[in-house]
């Protein structure tokens, strides 16, 4: 096995701004595996809320060296048990390999992740588009920039967050869903609730603190008048569980939980409960989204947008064409750097 690690710094399009900070690019470290001819994929993002740097990452991903050396095509959720015993604290560089296991096996296999997860291809739902935070004219602008998409993901966490709203739903009549991204408190929930459902919004993602209390939760989730859906209340595995009865569903990020094995098993444990399943992506390259979209069947709700956010993708891969999701014609997860980007 030859392993390969690209550091890379993804320029946005326009300054991405949520309810705690801004960028203007994305550091993204990319995990290559070959073996035996075949060459897998996986990415991950740098994010200073979860203390993630390329280097903390990559001495991770070194610990996991001579473990990876020995690998032979075996089953991807075996290996993760092992590399997880390596690095059970480095969610984001387990996620990358991951990835990257699962589109060298499918290429071996010459079939695609999702059917070597045993899903089929249908009922697959569309992505949001997302608008991040920044002058309601900017916002305003944004949305003009992108009209095709029938979902748009609005940032929120403002003091001003329902007039956001009303003066973007001038502009689509297209589905609204929000992230307030930890930056309400209940009664802020509960009263924007009411007006956002009035204005077309879907759902409220993360509105309170990932610290909040139990109680604080089950309020929101019997008062609001929208479903609520975790995201920094649902990282791992475990975290399923305790979200049940507190959300109404769970938004699963692949660098958060440790890839595509762990995703899969917290979607469906989802699905048991009868609580709402989605899967949301970091702002990454295609190759981090082509991992993602492999689990698309497994979800009511997509937002893989990171990649369309991007001024420059330096990889192929899975297409996301104003919400639609097209499957890459390479196997595996499908996603791959450009001939220009080596």
């Amino acid at each position: 096995m030859i392993i390969r690690l690209h550091r890379l710094s993804l320029p946005l399009q326009h300054e991405f701004r949520i309810a705690r900070g801004a960028i203007t690019a994305q550091n993204s470290l990319v995990v290559e595996l070959e073996l035996d001819g075949f060459t897998g994929f996986g990415e991950t993002t740098e994010n200073s809320y979860y203390g993630r740097t390329f280097e903390s990452m990559t001495e991770s991903i070194e610990k996991c060296r001579s473990l990876l050396s020995g690998y032979q095509f075996g089953p991807p959720e075996e290996l993760w048990d092992q590399l997880f015993e390596v690095i059970p604290d480095d969610m984001f560089a387990l996620s990358a390999i991951d990835l990257a296991v699962h589109d060298l096996c499918g290429k071996q296999a010459h079939r695609h992740t999702f059917d070597m997860l045993g899903l089929q291809w249908q009922d697959i739902p569309e992505s949001s588009y997302t608008i991040g935070i920044d002058s309601i004219e900017t916002m305003r602008a944004k949305l003009a920039e992108q009209p095709d998409w029938s979902i748009y993901k609005i940032k929120l966490g403002t003091s001003h967050d329902v007039d956001i709203v009303k003066q973007l739903r001038e502009v689509t009549n297209s589905r609204f869903r929000v992230d307030a991204n930890c930056g309400w408190s209940v009664e802020e929930t509960i009263e924007n609730s009411k007006a956002l459902r009035e204005l077309g919004v879907e759902f409220i993602e993360q509105p309170l603190p990932a610290t909040a209390t139990d109680a604080d939760l089950r309020q929101i989730y019997e008062e609001s008048v929208l479903p609520i859906v975790a995201d920094e209340s649902c990282q791992v595995e475990a975290d399923v569980a305790a979200c049940h009865n507190r959300f109404h569903g769970v938004n699963v990020k692949l660098c958060k939980c440790g890839g595509i094995t762990p995703a899969v098993r917290m979607l469906q444990q989802a699905k048991q409960l009868e609580m709402k399943t989605m899967v949301g992506c970091m702002i990454e390259s295609s190759i981090g989204i082509s991992g993602a979209a492999q689990l698309l069947p497994l979800l009511d709700y997509a937002d893989l947008d990171g990649a369309v956010l991007l001024s420059e993708d330096p990889a192929v891969g899975v297409q996301v064409t104003n919400g639609v999701v097209t499957l890459s014609d390479q196997f595996g997860n499908g996603g791959r750097f450009r001939d220009s980007a080596l």
